[in-house]
């Protein structure tokens, strides 16, 4: 960058202090707006804000739990595809509830006739022939334009009439395309058939093409379209004409698309429901993280000095551009999307904080201020890339493979990187420039790194390694111990076991804050389960309030119900039980964890590419690895509720882990050039050395990544601090692994195996 003159410098700060200004005034209504519930407020995920709740049920016999389990599957698709952002589709979750009925739960919505319009009534979509074998119309066109059938669709599947259905649709798209003739622009609907649909279409095409009929598109009681066949259709692959715009084009696409379910649905119920967490939750969320930022900033400048004003300064724009940007965009946040959020913050001081060790040590060998400052940036930058690359490689890929919490994890955590990126490496660089052109050039104001400890890392790294190994074996006998004695080694939640759902219709309403601080702890006694267990719901507009809990036994039931109809006064036909199924399918399981594996090996092949060394790759995934199973192991100890949050708080384990290695790595690699021969005794010096330089570095960005996550444990609700004693407990595996186990198999691995 070029040195600025002091006038240039005045101008930047000025500059800075507007956008700041403006920025964090708009952020600041945006916070106001999302706390009192307005127009200005960021738009929540159902575990914040609440949203739909439509029950749909199974016509006819029950199904079979494969027919279920594809029907979710479908379910969640067509939403993620067709709802788009107007529903928060990243955070929506389907359900089973019984044998026959399917929940669909979409957050930010509070209009529930206006959600079911868009997204209809999953049912059967047939395409029916104009006419029957014997001739007669099957269907016709009355006075006001609409197509009514002439007979019983029963009938017309017995007499053979129906061509095929919505199940032997493969793809359905609705576009715009440019006529070759006209050159106007049309619109249409794509479809394409399986191997049986197209047969059946086929047939009744070549026949329709020549006596110049119709086959109308029946779905859910009505003809959705009724087009003309000009041609025989033998390929599979068709297109229907005729939409006055993309949007009709669209809604006929979802239509078909959506009738391709493998059982039948009609609504039962629909309602709008209140914040699984509450505002509460999000309030305190909140004050957790202003104070957390204050004492972060109050760190980084008794730390830094004016290295460290400057990052704070750059912090709060990070922050307020945060927060403009999902306000803006209309990104969902939710409680994953928190935990993307912290480790951005962590990022964003990380990538400060290893300038500055940079800068430090250009003072001390005695570079003149503004030297320092160029070289310090130039030496870290490499540093910054890596690690931050790395995170977004793994965001990417979760964004693309995973779905719900997932997913909107990783859109978040993806954001915050990018953003952190810049603000360290665009605005601290001119606010650092700006600073010493106005006249603070003093040594002493930017601080001098001292001469690094030496403590032999490599020497101790048996034990190191064996006190990683006995925590990790400890939490795998302890689950073993748990899985004999209770089924399941691990403490899992409604999300991944399913539960029962109780409705209670009380006396009075009840608001969120009063059913968890009244009545959730005694349903927690009157179970013997803990308060976090317990998921609570209100109905808004009545005096229905929804407990789930773990499934209960019949005892257990009638205990509960006792319970609500003495302490409560509330009549036994007013309080209604159901099993629920999980929200987090096996389907959604299985995504996940696919996803989580694909991000750690294009991890793994990033760091090798870049590191030109496998070695420096593998000890990376092992090491994050290592911090995956000590987080394991505490759910294990704590018996902590398994939920949605867990695959969150995993994921932002990874990211952690990973970012804070490559910066040890970098340095490894930096130091290892000036190495002549590779004997033990260089290579133990070499690490030594490289893990003293960054020490420093490591421990400020775990103090200033734990103070924001200890700020959630001390004054989040209990939900939130499930949420966040994992979360700890994951910075302070990955501090240590990075310190006392990643560098540590490298060592191991390079004497070892010595050949490139």
């Amino acid at each position: 960058m070029k040195r600025l003159k002091k006038g240039q410098g005045i101008a930047w700060l000025v500059a800075f202090v507007a956008i700041l200004g403006l920025l964090g005034y708009y952020a600041a209504i945006v916070l106001m707006g999302t706390i009192s519930k307005n127009d200005d407020s960021l738009k929540l995920g159902l575990d914040l804000d609440g949203g739909v709740s439509i029950t749909y049920e199974a016509v006819g016999d029950a199904p079979t739990d494969e027919q279920m389990a594809d029907t979710i599957l479908k379910l969640q698709q067509r939403i993620e595809n067709d709802l788009g952002e107007e529903s928060s589709t990243t955070e929506a979750n389907v359900y089973r509830v019984g044998d026959k009925r399917i929940t669909v739960e979409i957050p930010g919505v509070s209009d529930a006739n206006a959600l079911l319009e868009e997204l209809g009534t999953p049912g059967t979509l047939y395409f029916i022939a104009q006419r029957d074998n014997e001739g007669n119309e099957n269907y016709s066109r009355g006075a006001d334009g609409e197509y009514a059938l002439n007979y019983d669709i029963k009938d017309l599947i017995d007499n053979g009439s129906v061509i095929c259905t919505g199940k032997e649709v493969t793809a359905a798209q609705g576009r715009a395309q440019q006529d070759q003739t006209t050159s106007a622009t049309k619109y249409v609907v794509t479809l394409q058939f399986n191997d049986e649909g197209t047969k059946a279409f086929g047939e009744a095409t070549s026949v329709a093409a020549i006596t110049g009929e119709t086959i109308g598109i029946y779905y859910d009681g009505k003809f959705v379209s009724v087009p003309k066949v000009n041609e025989a259709i033998t390929t599979g692959n068709c297109e229907i004409s005729g939409m006055s715009s993309i949007e009709e084009a669209e809604k006929l696409a979802s239509y078909i698309r959506i009738g391709g379910l493998d059982i039948e649905l009609q609504e039962l119920e629909s309602q709008v429901v209140g914040a699984q967490l509450g505002s509460d939750a999000l309030r305190t969320s909140l004050i957790a993280a202003g104070v957390g930022l204050v004492m972060v900033m109050i760190f980084l400048i008794v730390m830094y000095l004016v290295p460290g004003a400057v990052a704070s300064f750059a912090l709060a724009l990070y922050t307020a551009m945060l927060i403009s940007i999902l306000k803006a965009f209309d990104i969902t946040l939710t409680l994953p999307g928190i935990a993307g959020m912290i480790l951005s913050i962590g990022m964003a001081v990380d990538a400060n904080v290893i300038v500055f060790a940079r800068i430090r040590e250009e003072i001390k060998a005695g570079r003149p201020v503004i030297s320092a400052i160029e070289t310090g940036f130039s030496k870290a930058l490499s540093a910054i890339l890596d690690g931050n690359i790395t995170t977004l490689i793994a965001a990417a890929v979760l964004g693309i493979l995973g779905s719900g919490s997932v997913k909107g994890f990783a859109i978040t955590l993806a954001l915050g990187v990018m953003l952190s990126m810049f603000t360290a490496l665009v605005i601290t660089r001119i606010l650092m420039n700006a600073f010493y052109a106005i006249g603070v050039r003093s040594p002493k104001a930017y601080g001098q790194a001292k001469e690094p400890t030496k403590f032999d890392f490599v020497g101790k790294k048996a034990i190191f390694i064996a006190l990683s190994v006995a925590i990790i074996a400890a939490g795998f006998i302890t689950m073993g111990v748990f899985k004999a004695k209770e089924g399941n080694g691990l403490n899992y939640s409604l999300e991944f076991l399913g539960g029962t759902s109780t409705t209670v219709d009380f006396n009075k309403t009840y608001s969120l804050a009063d059913l968890d601080e009244k009545v959730v702890p005694v349903i927690a006694k009157t179970l013997g389960v803990s308060e976090a267990s317990i998921q609570t719901t209100t109905v808004d507009g009545s005096n229905q309030a929804i407990f789930k809990t773990r499934t209960l036994t019949l005892d257990e039931r009638t205990t509960l119900n006792e319970m609500l109809e003495s302490k409560y006064s509330v009549t036994e036909d007013s309080i209604t039980s159901q099993s629920i199924g999980s929200t987090i399918s096996g389907e959604m399981r299985s995504q996940s964890l696919i996803a989580v594996l694909v991000a750690v090996l294009c991890m793994l092949i990033y760091i090798w590419f870049r590191f030109k060394d496998i070695r420096f790759a593998s000890s990376a995934i092992i090491a994050l690895v290592h911090d995956v199973l000590v987080v394991l192991a505490l759910y294990a100890f704590a018996r902590i509720s398994v939920g949605s949050a867990f695959i969150a708080c995993m994921l932002t384990v990874i990211g952690y882990s990973v970012n804070d290695t490559i910066v040890v790595f970098d340095r490894i690699r930096e130091n290892h050039k000036a190495i002549r021969t590779e004997t033990k005794e260089n290579l133990a010096e070499l690490c030594n050395n490289s893990l003293s330089q960054t020490l420093s570095r490591s421990i400020s960005t775990s103090i200033t990544t734990a103070i924001m996550v200890l700020m959630l444990l001390i004054l989040g609700v209990s939900s939130i601090r499930e949420f966040a004693l994992p979360l700890l407990a994951g910075v302070v595996a990955g501090t240590y692994s990075s310190i006392f186990i990643a560098t540590q198999l490298w060592y191991i691995m390079k004497v070892k195996f010595n050949k490139n």
